[in-house]
């Protein structure tokens, strides 16, 4: 049996810019707080076919407010 790879997704509301590209680029994981506009965490694990999205939200976000972890 193969080991599964986990991908935990960390964000800093108080980093966050609200740029809203991570909103736009993987709704399924993040979204926007309606007052604010900062990042908001839907999903801190997403299944594999996300983990690629949450990379790239990592890597676009201006603020350096997301971050992944993987193991």
């Amino acid at each position: 049996m193969s080991a599964v790879h986990r991908l935990t997704v960390v964000v800093d509301p108080a980093a966050c810019c609200a740029m809203g590209r991570c909103a736009a680029t993987a709704p399924e994981i993040f979204d926007q707080d309606p007052d604010t506009g900062t990042v908001v965490l839907l999903d801190a694990t997403p299944p594999p076919e996300s983990h690629e999205s949450a990379r790239l939200c990592a890597e676009l976000c201006p603020c350096g407010a997301i971050t992944v972890d993987e193991d």
